[in-house]
């Protein structure tokens, strides 16, 4: 028996393939509106004090009006994506825009932080309609031979978007008020929202079957309870009961929701058996660690920049332009490549590349060689992961049927923000780690109290040095050291991450055919057990 049965489909408008111009314009509407959701998940990074200090906040407020958009995000991806398929892909991105604009301006004038988290948890609600539709528009709507491409643009914008929206963010913040962060994201889905009107075509299945309405509350709960793990356990300690229990309910819900899936069998929201093909389990384990990678980078980048460097936080995120730029471009390539070489190759000369990105910035990193010294490593991960990301995101569409577009493309999200959430709370805590066992050996002399605030990482040590009188340039320089130290231990084991997934791609990864979208619509049946 199948997992895929050819379900009848009726769509709400005729489908037929625009012609170049309409298909450039598509294309520039829904990255248009992803830079918007993605400039939103790390813009208010840059503000964390500002907020701090008007709303009188303390850290872990701030860090949840941070994160409650992402787990928002996150928790909906696939319940929405899979409503788009059925109401309309065009009214799922109109009506995503609106809440997602309106939650914005909110957040913008919020008064309060009550009201800052509720906008914020509505902005996650928009943005989790936007965000899997813009990729299922484009696979619904490019012919196959332009569909590469496409997505190629696609996974540029979703990698280094985020970079480049914290760019704006942080100039913003250095030229006018910390509130006008939310102009840019407005602006977007103004812009968005007029061509989306105008240029989207509508498209939408009609399932032989019902919505599998316990699946996505199910997949919520799980999404929810994992994500808030990784997100809290570094903050609240990994053995908290608050994390415990996140824990707990989300392995019992993710159980939970697999067992169910198998019994809806090809009625579920996502049907789980299809993970079984390479295309689909190699694509969703690559944009698990390449993102996860990239995202705790980021963690080790900046206070390497700040308090290291000792630069502003415009000009650490300047710092961070090249890498961003240099994986979109690869995003670019890669459809180009992958037609030469094959997807599976081109998937693993990324992978390759961005993991001796990782070698040389865990051999050359240094406080002497500053920005220079972890320069090289930068561009190669840039290019790797942008080799790497379209081809894996083209491998899962291709991995599920037409009608199932929008839960392919909220699967490819969910995978980036499990990534993400995952790379910081590891990456975070190597270099944790290495710091505080680097410098443990190296303040003998120092006051206690100023010692066991330069042990909590390196910023405090630099905010503290200054009250250690004679000791002050020796708790700098150790501090400074001790987390280069941590820099590398953390490389050296993101780069055997990486040689762990190269493997795993060229023994397992997806057929090495000249394009994964081949074969979006003719999606190989696997044989139930």
């Amino acid at each position: 028996m199948s997992t895929n049965q050819p379900v009848p489909t009726t769509q709400a408008s005729v489908r037929s393939t625009p012609d170049a111009r309409q298909l450039r314009t598509i294309l520039t509407t829904v990255s248009i509106a992803l830079m918007a959701v993605i400039a939103s998940v790390t813009g208010l990074n840059v503000a964390q004090t500002h907020m701090a200090v008007e709303f009188d906040a303390s850290q872990s407020t701030v860090l949840w009006i941070i994160n409650i958009y992402t787990l928002t995000l996150a928790a909906l991806l696939l319940p929405l994506g899979a409503l788009g398929d059925r109401l309309g892909r065009k009214p799922m991105l109109v009506a995503g825009l609106s809440v997602f604009g309106v939650a914005t301006v909110v957040a913008g004038l919020a008064p309060t932080t009550e009201v800052m988290l509720v906008a914020r948890v509505a902005g996650g609600v928009g943005a989790a309609m936007i965000m899997p539709i813009t990729l299922a528009v484009i696979t619904s709507t490019f012919p196959q031979e332009q569909r590469g491409r496409a997505i190629g643009v696609w996974t540029g914008v979703a990698g280094g978007g985020g970079i480049l929206g914290m760019f704006l963010s942080a100039l913003l913040v250095d030229v006018a008020d910390w509130r006008w962060l939310f102009a840019l994201p407005a602006v977007l889905v103004l812009v968005a929202l007029a061509m989306t009107l105008k240029s989207v075509p509508d498209s939408r299945e009609t399932s032989a079957h019902r919505f599998d309405t316990v699946g996505a509350l199910v997949s919520a709960l799980a999404v929810t309870g994992l994500i808030f793990v990784l997100q809290e356990g570094p903050e609240r300690g990994w053995t908290a009961p608050g994390t415990l229990v996140g824990l707990t309910v989300g392995v019992i819900a993710a159980t939970g929701f697999v067992a169910w899936e198998l019994h809806r069998r090809d009625a579920s929201l996502l049907d789980v058996r299809l993970f079984r093909e390479r295309g689909l389990s190699g694509g969703s384990i690559t944009l698990l660690v390449v993102f996860g990678v990239q995202a705790g980078i980021g963690v080790v980048l900046f206070p390497f920049f700040q308090a290291v460097l000792g630069w502003s936080g415009l000009l650490s995120t300047v710092a961070m332009m090249p890498m961003a730029l240099a994986m979109m471009a690869a995003s670019g390539l890669a459809p180009k490549l992958a037609v030469g070489i094959g997807a599976r190759s081109t998937m693993a000369v990324g992978i390759a590349l961005a993991g001796v990105g990782m070698a040389l910035m865990a051999l050359f990193v240094s406080v002497s060689g500053g920005y220079l010294s972890v320069l090289p490593g930068l561009l190669a991960m840039g290019v790797g992961m942008g080799l790497s990301m379209t081809p894996s995101t083209e491998a899962i569409t291709a991995s599920l049927p037409r009608e199932k577009q929008g839960v392919a493309s909220a699967l490819n999200d969910v995978t980036r923000e499990f990534g993400t959430a995952l790379g910081v709370a590891l990456l975070g805590a190597l270099v944790s780690a290495g710091y505080r066992s680097a410098i443990d050996d190296q303040l003998d002399g120092v006051p206690h109290g100023a010692a066991d605030t330069a042990r909590e990482g390196v910023a405090n040590a630099v905010e503290v040095a200054g009250s250690t009188g004679p000791h002050a340039p020796d708790v700098l320089h150790a501090a400074q050291q001790s987390f280069v130290d941590g820099w590398q231990q953390a490389m050296w084991t993101g780069a055997a991450i990486m040689a762990a997934l190269l493997l795993y791609v060229i023994l397992r990864g997806p057929e090495n055919t000249p394009s994964a979208v081949a074969r979006t619509d003719t999606t190989e049946a696997v044989s139930a057990d």
